[in-house]
């Protein structure tokens, strides 16, 4: 399911801002930021945090599905900030996994 890309897709349509203006802003094409919006899985946290910037809010505006959140217990508040962690991480090893591998292949074209 797309809940951060229709997340961030709301928030940019409320704040009157185009996917165009969204694309120049974080350098690129409008096509790609449109992929953006309607594959989450595309989202490393570099592009996040540009984005949470541009649209003036913070991540965890993003990731919870309500405006306002009231956490009424501590364990609600450790719940949410963990699903928030672990997104960010599992962004995160996908992005290394994805340098680990452009750097291989380039080792392999430096070397022929």
């Amino acid at each position: 399911m797309n809940v951060i890309g229709q997340k961030i897709k709301r928030l940019r349509e409320e704040k009157g801002i185009t996917q165009e203006a969204m694309a120049v802003q974080l350098d690129v094409t409008q096509s790609n930021y449109g992929r953006l919006e309607k594959d989450d899985r595309r989202l490393n946290v570099v592009k996040l945090l540009k984005i949470v910037r541009i649209l003036n809010t913070n991540i965890s505006h993003i990731f919870n599905e309500t405006d306002t959140v009231v956490a009424t217990e501590n364990t609600d508040k450790l719940n949410n900030n963990k699903e928030v962690y672990d997104i960010l991480v599992e962004s995160l090893r996908s992005e290394i996994q994805h340098l680990k591998e452009e750097i291989s292949f380039l080792r392999v074209i430096v070397k022929s």
